[in-house]
């Protein structure tokens, strides 16, 4: 994997555990989405780097943590419908229940994979321009790395029954779900929307098989 490709792995990662407390701040009308990201993730940025089993590569643990603990703040049908584009209109309901499943395992891993390489990372956050009848925002960021340029990473999110949800991530003006959008379509035009679902299904099992060594 080149240098650049590990720093937005890396930035990827901690962009998920930016968005550990973002969804409930409002909701239980406690400090603002940015400063609560702030809070949060100097916490776990710290328990991640003092965990040695974490250190030591134990992929099933931070696969655990990620499952339970961050992905939780996502929302995956808006982020899966984003990326399918188009095709999702195409897609029966247990169609797009797959895609949303398997796109969800593809990120647990992606994430999963990089949280034991946190050393220096340090998190600048931006002021928040949010009015009180926003339901859609952007928290905006930069993350430094020893030896590196900052990177500027924006947290699209949108409120929802359940709290603000983020559905997408921009690093360096790159989206998450766009930079999906042009394989899944591809991947549709093969084999259909099943197509689809098999190669996520597939490249989820082939990281899941992987060790830690092999994905760097």
């Amino acid at each position: 994997m080149t240098g650049e490709n590990m720093m937005r792995r890396l930035v990827l990662g901690l962009a998920a555990i930016c968005c550990l407390a973002v969804a409930p701040a409002r909701a239980q009308g406690m400090m603002a989405p940015d400063a609560l990201a702030r809070s949060v993730t100097d916490e776990v940025l710290a328990l991640l780097r003092a965990d040695k089993e974490i250190q030591s590569g134990n992929l099933g643990k931070v696969v655990d943590l990620v499952d339970r603990k961050v992905l939780p703040h996502f929302d995956f049908v808006r982020m899966t419908q984003l990326a399918v584009g188009r095709h999702w209109q195409q897609a029966s309901p247990d169609q797009q229940k797959g895609l949303v499943g398997e796109f969800r395992g593809l990120l647990v891993q992606t994430y999963a994979a990089t949280f034991a390489a946190y050393r220096d990372q340090k998190i600048e956050y931006r002021p928040l321009r949010m009015a009180p009848a926003d339901t859609d925002v952007v928290v905006k960021s930069l993350i430094h790395q020893s030896g590196a340029k900052p990177v500027t990473v924006d947290y699209k999110m949108r409120k929802s029954d359940a709290g603000w949800k983020v559905y997408d991530v921009v690093v360096s003006d790159l989206s998450l779900v766009q930079s999906y959008r042009g394989t899944f379509s591809t991947e549709v035009q093969k084999g259909g929307v099943e197509g689809l679902i098999k190669a996520l299904a597939d490249k989820n099992r082939r990281l899941t098989a992987e060790p830690q060594a092999a994905r760097k």
